[in-house]
């Protein structure tokens, strides 16, 4: 076990957001901002942003890792773009109001179009259609789940071409 993999969590924390070197065996040498370390296997992930591209993220493995030297801080507009890289791309904040205007708009299209759909969960924000496949917030394509893959596909595609009338 090497020094780096006998830091704490603590301690790893210190070097997330921070531009770093890192030199692992061999000599090889990384450049990167820490995203995060991996409090079992060390491992420290980082992210470079290569000129006109989005970012890349690289793992340079804890039982590799010789020596990490911070070079700059991050600042607050680095933490941003840090977090975007790991987001998903639409993510969007709903409001109470929104998801269940989103809601009731899908429900009145799938009864609409002779599709049975209820409401199912504590506070009926989850739909159900056919009891065989689920929706949760906010209503898209990826919150669809079923152990049908066939329904699952086929209300995945109805649901993008909805999503697209209403734009």
């Amino acid at each position: 076990m090497n020094d780096w993999q006998r830091k704490s969590p603590l301690d790893w924390e210190t070097y997330v957001n921070k531009l770093v070197k890192v030199v692992a065996v061999e000599k090889h040498e990384y450049e990167g901002w820490v995203l995060t370390v991996d409090p079992v296997s060390a491992t420290i992930v980082l992210a470079t942003f290569p000129e006109n591209e989005k970012g890349s993220i690289s793992f340079v493995m804890g039982h590799a890792v010789q020596e990490v030297e911070i070079l700059q801080e991050g600042d607050s507009d680095m933490e941003q773009r840090l977090a975007r890289i790991l987001a998903p791309e639409e993510i969007q904040a709903y409001s109470a109001e929104e998801l269940e205007r989103r809601k009731n708009a899908l429900k009145t299209w799938l009864e609409t179009n002779h599709i049975p759909v209820g409401e199912q969960g504590e506070l009926g924000r989850t739909l159900s259609v056919a009891g065989v496949l689920s929706i949760e917030p906010p209503y898209g394509p990826e919150q669809c789940s079923s152990t049908n893959e066939i329904i699952l596909a086929r209300v995945q595609g109805l649901l993008q071409g909805f999503l697209q009338q209403q734009r």
